[in-house]
């Protein structure tokens, strides 16, 4: 099936109807937060589509796509969310709402692994190779249509991936621990920006 794909310059359409669990990313031009701006946020409905919004780095005026970030009632489905995080916060001044990391899941559900990458959960749920050629690539200017399929495989497969380590969760009685890890997450990212990186509870 062909991934629905569509590039939008600075913000969503005002009439946009994404529904109330999306899976979402985001492309920068490097980890550290405050050099290297926020490119790109690219979302899926589930339903095989991929909207990735190329932001206006100058100003970053994106009332739309801000407004569905700070939307309670709409599910987020990231993965490793907290590098995404921290840069919609820093650039975006966006708190985003509402957030499931199918890291963090993949981290308490599956103990049998060392491997978490989105690579390997989409080759283990839905036995698809894809590529991550392009993960370090220049996002901040034009885009080939092999980054923006690059872009829509960061998402597409979140909402099934998430669901399938759901299930493993409340299987293993890890479901509850998940739900906690999810609520320090924003805390997680204030660290960050905050330039502490280290784990705090160390000795």
């Amino acid at each position: 099936m062909t991934t629905d794909i569509k590039l939008h310059k600075n913000d969503l359409p005002d009439d946009l109807q994404l529904g109330n669990v999306i899976a979402i990313d985001g492309e920068f031009m490097g980890l550290n937060v405050k050099r290297d701006p926020l490119c790109l946020i690219q979302i899926s409905s589930g339903k095989n589509d991929a909207h990735i919004v190329q932001l206006d780095r100058n100003s970053y005026n994106a009332p739309n796509l801000k407004a569905i970030l700070e939307n309670e009632n709409v599910t987020k489905i990231f993965h490793y969310g907290r590098a995404d995080l921290a840069h919609i916060k820093y650039y975006l001044k966006a708190q985003t709402k509402n957030i499931l990391d199918t890291k963090i899941a993949s981290k308490l559900a599956r103990s049998y692994s060392d491997n978490h990458s989105l690579k390997t959960l989409i080759k283990e749920f839905k036995n698809i190779d894809i590529s991550k050629q392009f993960q370090s690539s220049d996002f901040g200017g034009e885009l080939t249509s092999a980054q923006l399929k690059y872009c829509a495989n960061d998402v597409i497969f979140l909402h099934e991936i998430h669901s399938k380590l759901e299930e493993i969760l409340i299987r293993e009685n890890r479901i509850d621990l998940y739900k906690q890890c999810l609520n320090f997450l924003n805390t997680r990212v204030e660290l960050d920006l905050a330039l502490f990186k280290d784990d705090i509870w160390a000795h």
